[in-house]
């Protein structure tokens, strides 16, 4: 029976799935790694790391599976990540990660050079910590020495395709949120990568995400045990390809991830752009994904379990449960790791507001739990000013794992939604987008065959009016303050050069 391969290169992971024509999953497996944080607002990885990891997990399809059925390999992974290739094909230097906010001083200086209402009308963007161009200016004022050696930029994902086929592209995703991409033209848009002295040469073509972009080499067939030859698809965006594993197809499907950080996603047919979301082009055909990215979701929870209170995760859970709807008055804004949407404050700052000696750490984490839901809210406040009206509603990735979590997601945003327990992910959804380009599937509904083990989780009407009012606070609490978290964002790296 033929079969396909999709990868998935993660902040902390590269994860891998195989699945077949009748939609069953046949493989999974994953490497995990970690972040790089070498310096305050820098966020880093290792693409060695990544590709050896590639390796392992294509070595171990082989050996379980065999190579003789394997029809297409896709990749997605981390965008926009920037990558500097040299002449060899190796990166040069660790990725700039997306989530890096080093280039404060080039984004603020290219506010004041750009026009950002012409800007964001050309390209569906805001000049912020995401995009690629700023991060570029910054390397050349920080890093010449890296840059005279480039050859190639690419991102994550692209990088491990180049890897696999010996052919440099980069996907229709990662050329959009580079931010020098023209979104109705699908083209460079040359006056903003002049702005940065970035020579297009160093940008490869640009393809969809079902373009079958090579095949895999001699070379990478006798270090992995594959087939020489087999199809490698362009691959996609990570939460675009994880948005259709989850089943999005549909206008009005709404994606809440809950993973380091958290993004909501949901789809249109119509090409609409709000300066405080971004934009994807779907994976399908002729559709787009309008776009939220909290900078910290899981990543805080993390943090104040083994950091800061010291207990485990389950226990916080049930000290939790014990907290109503509000935490005892407590309100937590998520900016820990700064904000990008709808926001988009580098400088923003972590907030727990209303404390007092009588709150208890399950006031505080129930109060960091509601916090990621407000932000869901913020997010879906947008959309539907937008004039979008969510229809089905899915929750994935590992912070949904938490029942209460998923209960106060939904009282917070009114919403009933489905929870899809074993949701394979974005490898999943590079697997479907190579079965698609080889022929294995014929229709996008087909996606709908590996969407298994649903939970209905419904939203209390009660407890979302109560949320309701704790929300206009949150939405205050950061209107009120935003100008002393820049003054503190200032004084604290004022003995730092970013």
């Amino acid at each position: 029976m033929k079969s396909v391969i999709g990868l998935d290169i993660g902040t902390t992971g590269v994860k891998c799935a195989v699945i077949d024509e009748s939609g069953n999953i046949l493989y999974e497996g994953i490497r995990t790694h970690n972040a790089i944080n070498t310096f305050p607002g820098f966020a880093e990885g290792d693409p060695d790391i990544w590709w050896r990891e590639s390796i392992e997990l294509l070595r171990e399809v082989v050996s379980t599976l065999g190579k003789e059925d394997i029809s297409g390999i896709g990749v997605s992974g981390m965008v926009p990540t920037l990558i500097l290739v040299d002449s060899s094909g190796d990166a040069i230097r660790p990725s700039i990660q997306m989530n890096d906010c080093r280039a404060v001083r080039e984004i603020e200086e290219l506010k004041d050079l750009i026009d950002e209402d012409k800007y964001f009308q050309q390209s569906g963007n805001m000049i912020n910590q995401q995009v690629i161009f700023p991060k570029y200016l910054w390397l050349q004022r920080n890093e010449p020495e890296h840059l005279s050696r480039s050859k190639l930029i690419m991102g994550s994902y692209n990088y491990i395709t180049y890897k696999i086929t010996g052919v440099a592209t980069l996907e229709l995703n990662w050329a959009l949120e580079s931010g020098m991409w023209s979104l109705e033209d699908k083209c460079w848009i040359p006056e903003i990568c002049d702005s940065v002295g970035l020579t297009i040469e160093l940008l490869p073509p640009v393809y969809f995400p079902t373009d079958i972009v090579g095949n895999v080499t001699k070379e990478i067939a006798e270090l992995t045990g594959l087939k020489e030859g087999t199809p490698v698809i362009a691959g996609s965006a990570d939460h675009i390809a994880s948005a259709l594993a989850a089943g999005m197809n549909k206008a009005g499907d709404l994606l809440l991830k809950f993973g380091g950080g958290a993004d909501i996603l949901v789809v249109s047919e119509k090409l609409v752009t709000d300066k405080r979301l971004f934009i994807d082009y779907h994976d399908i055909p002729n559709m787009y994904i309008l776009n939220g990215c909290m900078a910290s979701s899981g990543s805080v929870v993390k943090w104040f379990s083994e950091d800061i209170s010291g207990t485990d995760y389950s226990e916080l859970t049930l000290m939790a449960k014990q907290s109503p709807p509000g935490s005892n008055g407590l309100i937590t804004l998520p900016y820990f790791l700064g904000e990008k949407t709808p926001i988009f404050d580098v400088k923003a700052r972590g907030t727990i507001f209303g404390l007092s000696l009588s709150h208890n750490k399950g006031d505080i984490f129930r109060s960091l739990l509601e916090s990621v839901a407000f932000g869901f809210r913020h997010h879906l406040e947008v959309i539907e000013e937008m004039g979008i009206n969510p229809g089905r509603v899915f929750m994935t990735n590992g912070g949904s794992r938490n029942e209460l979590w998923r209960s106060i997601t939904a009282d917070v945003v009114g919403h009933d939604a489905v929870y899809l327990e074993k949701h394979t992910g974005s490898s999943l959804g590079a697997a479907f987008l190579s079965g698609i380009a080889t022929g294995l599937y014929s229709s996008w509904d087909q996606i709908g065959s590996f969407m298994q083990d649903k939970v209905v989780v419904k939203s209390n009407p009660l407890n979302h009016g109560l949320y309701s009012k704790y929300f206009q606070i949150y939405k205050n609490l950061y209107d009120n303050n935003s100008n002393l978290f820049s003054e503190l964002f200032d004084l604290q790296n004022s003995n730092y050069q970013i």
